[in-house]
């Protein structure tokens, strides 16, 4: 199934079901307006690596998850996006547990956006994504 604009902001404001990829990555989005959106990452062992810690792409694709939110949170059905690169910057190992995302749309211009994201657990910062994303009429 194809997700509207509408639909992606129905996910947090109506509980419509997410689309597969928040649904595999078991990522909750609690929040999402005025281009931020807030939500958690249940990491378990099938996120971690041989080193016993989330593996970075993993990280990257919570923060990517939010960071559509975000964007869409600030769109309307004559709109779309799509990302034109991600760029993720490690500052300390991830564990099994809650991870809490928040994404934030920085600046936003006629066809361009700028996202940002945290990844914070145990209220220690274990990751920023930043996103270009190209914004379309559809």
């Amino acid at each position: 199934m194809k997700y509207s604009i509408t639909d992606l902001q129905q996910v947090v404001t109506n509980g419509l079901t997410p689309p597969p990829c928040d649904l595999t990555m078991q990522v909750r989005v609690d929040y999402a307006k005025d281009g931020v959106a807030k939500g958690v990452w249940k990491v378990d062992k099938k996120f971690i690596n041989g080193l016993g810690v989330v593996m970075g792409g993993f990280l990257s694709s919570a923060a990517d998850i939010l960071m559509a939110y975000a964007i869409a949170s600030k769109l309307t059905d004559t709109q779309g996006f799509v990302s034109i690169d991600l760029d993720t910057t490690f500052h300390r190992p991830g564990f099994e547990g809650e991870i809490e995302v928040i994404a934030k749309v920085e600046k936003m211009g006629r066809t361009l956006a700028y996202v940002v994201a945290d990844l914070i657990q145990d209220e220690k910062k274990v990751a920023t994504c930043v996103s270009s994303l190209l914004v379309q009429q559809t």
